[in-house]
Parts: C-alpha cells; structure tokens; sequence
C-alpha cells in the first residue's frame, strides 16, 4: 500500500509542491511558532545572500536557458540526471525495505540506461515503472531521526540538520563526484542546477509576503510530505492527503 502511494507521489510531485508552496500563503503565520528556527538570525542572512546570487546570476541563467534550449533538449537533460539520482533513490529504497519499490527503481535505472541512451529518454515510465523519491535525509526521516532545527546552507538552500547529513550522503552515492576530470564534474554540476532552477521559475510568481518565511515553511512542509510517503497529520483535514 505504501509503494503504491510512493508511486502516486512520485508522479504528482510537482503538483504537490505547487499545492504545499500555496498552503504556505495560508499558514505561514501560525507555522512560524511552531517550526523550529533557533539560528533564524543567521539563517536570514544567508538566505539574503543566496537570494541576492539567484536573482543576479542563477534565475538570469536559468531563464536563458529555458528560453534559448528547445524543450526537447531540457527534457533530454532532465532525464539523464534523473536517472543517475535513481541510483540513491535504488539505494534508499533498500534501506528502507520498501522492497517493491527497490525493483520497480531497479528495473527502471536498467532499462532508461540501456533503452533510454544513458537516461535520456524516460522509457521505463512508459512501462509503467515510475520515478519515485527518496534520499538519505528521508531514509534517517523512516527510522526515527528527527529532523532537527532548520538551517540555511550556502549555495545548497533551505534545508535541516538531518537532511544536511543525508546531502553529504546523497553526493557520496552520486557517480558524477567520482569523476576523474574536474571540469567535467563542475560542468555537470552546473547544468544540473540550471536545469533544476528552471524548473522552479514558475513558482517564483507564488512567493508572497516575507521570501524568508515562505521559502521555509514550503520546504518543511514538503519534506513532511515525503518522509511520511504522503500521509501527512494535517490541521487541514484531508487537503493534505492527496
């Protein structure tokens, strides 16, 4: 039941932040006591700074590349880096015993690898194999670590103490970090970031009221949401429940 559910997350991801980032127009105000921020003072700061390097380099660079890249060939970039994440997903399926979910990942990393050119092409959903979500800070999430105070990190954004150890895990388990030509590694890493800030410039226009704030309890509320596998105590009834 739960891989089913998985399965329905992983496809309406998207959407679902859309809907998370809208409820935060909504809650922000009563959220804010309850979120728990004890370094906010620093973390503004830097959250200030990160913002001020989105809006003159990153959002500029995103934008130009949606613009000028034909759709095709975004899609084409998007999928061979979803493909290699499907490796840590593979991997956190199997910690988390979610052994349903560790073969349709499996099967879907071997078939967009070889079918799929190197993941370029998304053929396994078209067999119904489809991504899921998961990483080292949700499989710490599954086993009962808490997810600590939130912190504002350099570059990488909003994030948590769990799910900043379970980053340093993720880029471990990431194969473009043992490659051996540097600039091919930074190369990636860039396109990678441009191709993932591209696809968050439509949410840009639903960040109301205090950036801070908002951008906050979006990320909390969705890595709620993923760490639960979308079974979310929720005040709202069952608009949380998708």
């Amino acid at each position: 039941m739960k891989t089913s559910r998985k399965r329905q997350t992983s496809k309406t991801i998207k959407h679902s932040f859309a809907l998370l980032l809208l409820l935060c127009v909504f809650v922000v105000s009563p959220a804010t006591a309850q979120t728990d921020d004890p370094w906010r003072e620093t973390n503004q700061r830097l959250f200030k700074l990160n913002d001020y390097f989105d809006q003159l380099i990153v959002g500029p660079v995103a934008s130009s590349y949606t613009l000028f890249i034909p759709r095709v060939a975004r899609q084409g970039v998007r999928n061979f880096f979803s493909n290699i994440d499907d490796i840590n997903v593979l991997v956190n399926d199997l910690l988390q015993l979610k052994l349903d979910a560790a073969m349709n990942d499996s099967g879907r990393l071997l078939v967009n690898s070889t079918l799929g050119l190197a993941g370029i092409l998304d053929v396994a959903s078209g067999f119904g194999l489809y991504k899921n979500e998961e990483d080292f800070g949700q499989t710490l999430g599954h086993w009962g670590v808490g997810s600590g105070p939130y912190v504002m990190l350099p570059v990488f954004g909003a994030s948590n103490v769990r799910d900043s150890f379970g980053l340093v895990l993720d880029t471990l388990f990431n194969p473009i970090q043992y490659l051996d030509e540097e600039s091919l590694r930074l190369t990636l890493f860039l396109v990678k970031e441009t191709d993932s800030r591209s696809g968050l410039l439509a949410l840009d226009e639903l960040i109301t009221g205090d950036r801070y704030l908002f951008v906050r309890e979006a990320y909390v509320q969705r890595r709620e949401y993923l760490v639960t596998d979308g079974q979310v105590e929720d005040e709202f009834g069952d608009f949380g429940d998708f």
